[in-house]
């Protein structure tokens, strides 16, 4: 691999934001993520590779580290932190439509529910892998999840919940999209709930984490 591209990975990885950034402490006073990123695009590297060579496997080993139980949360952020730096530099590609994103993933809190850490984390990995993520905020009902479905076809929804006072509206919502558009595939997560909730309600998957998430998505 060229080494740009293996540096911003592992800048990705580790959470090196820039060079002004001061974690993670052994890599002080180099270059991270929003310089190398930079540096790949003035290399003529496109942003489609960079995204697959550099972004997505630093993402991708941090979410194994995740799952394996060898990295946390805040390990999580900060390399989603290093990956948003990057993708500032990349966004007017896919704005444009020279790169293109695997496909479209709307998100959101449903409603009655203001708790977001978890649903942002969920976007920043998806975002990492190549996806387009549309984020519905907090406190999101039915119309919501219905209006944005009808302005992305062919999108997937992932919906969050940290409470079980609000694990409950996600059966009217999973019902009201199914009804609406049955093919569009619904995706729940959260602390409280459970496979066998996932199922009771009509949703297509359960996810306790967000790289095994990405990892299904992947294979759809």
């Amino acid at each position: 691999m060229d080494p740009i591209l293996k540096n911003l990975a592992l800048c990705v990885e580790r959470g090196k934001v820039d060079r002004n950034a001061p974690y993670p402490p052994d890599m002080q006073g180099k270059d991270g993520a929003d310089e190398l990123t930079k540096q790949a695009l003035d290399a003529n590297f496109s942003a489609n590779e960079i995204l697959q060579k550099a972004l997505m496997p630093g993402m991708n080993k941090i979410g194994d580290k995740f799952g394996s139980g060898e990295a946390y949360i805040p390990d999580l952020l900060i390399a989603a932190k290093a990956m948003n730096a990057a993708m500032v530099h990349l966004q007017p590609f896919f704005d444009s439509g020279e790169a293109k994103h695997r496909g479209v993933v709307i998100v959101g809190t449903v409603s009655g529910d203001l708790h977001d850490i978890g649903k942002n984390i969920v976007k920043m990995v998806l975002k990492g892998d190549g996806w387009n993520v549309i984020d519905l905020g907090v406190n999101v009902d039915a119309a919501k999840y219905l209006t944005a479905v009808e302005g992305h076809p062919g999108c997937h929804v992932g919906m969050s919940a940290l409470l079980t006072t609000t694990m409950v509206n996600m059966e009217s919502i999973t019902s009201a999209i199914k009804e609406k558009y049955p093919a569009t595939n619904v995706f729940v997560g959260g602390a409280p709930l459970s496979q066998d909730f996932c199922d009771k309600i009509g949703a297509d998957g359960y996810f306790a984490n967000p790289h095994s998430f990405t990892k299904y998505l992947q294979k759809l």
